[in-house]
């Protein structure tokens, strides 16, 4: 088998197409959850913290002036941008946090069911299988 067609067949398995898709689906999922946190959490944690914005917290590595915003003072030098460390941190948390109960619900449909426990059996029934084992201890 030549290795064109061993990597046509990896390529088309049902696993390799799941992840890609999965793949896909995450950096999309991704960009939403970063605009949850960018645009939504990060402000309320903001106002909770007196109007703080953290995604401009960073120390200067560089000697830049004092009040530089963080895109600015990048471009004078290196940064220790602790604050876009912290909403990255939270992007994170909140993903894994949603994953998690995704796999939690996905894990409780799948789970079996238990089967309803049988109907008792007739009293006739039982009658005649109690029947049926003493005429065999008797045999």
């Amino acid at each position: 088998m030549g290795m064109m067609q061993e990597f046509k067949e990896f390529a088309v398995k049902g696993n390799v197409m799941d992840l890609a898709v999965g793949v896909i689906i995450g950096g999309a999922f991704g960009k939403i959850v970063d605009s949850i946190v960018g645009d939504l959490i990060m402000p309320l944690v903001s106002k909770l913290f007196g109007g703080l914005d953290f995604s401009n917290y960073y120390v200067a590595l560089a000697g830049q002036a004092a009040g530089l915003s963080l895109v600015e003072a990048k471009k004078a030098g290196a940064v220790f941008a602790y604050g876009n460390f912290i909403t990255v941190a939270l992007n994170f948390i909140i993903l894994a946090f949603i994953i998690f109960m995704m796999i939690k619900q996905m894990n409780r449909l799948r789970k079996p069911r238990p089967l309803a426990a049988p109907p008792a059996t007739a009293e006739d029934i039982v009658l005649l299988r109690e029947i049926r084992d003493s005429l065999k201890r008797q045999a």
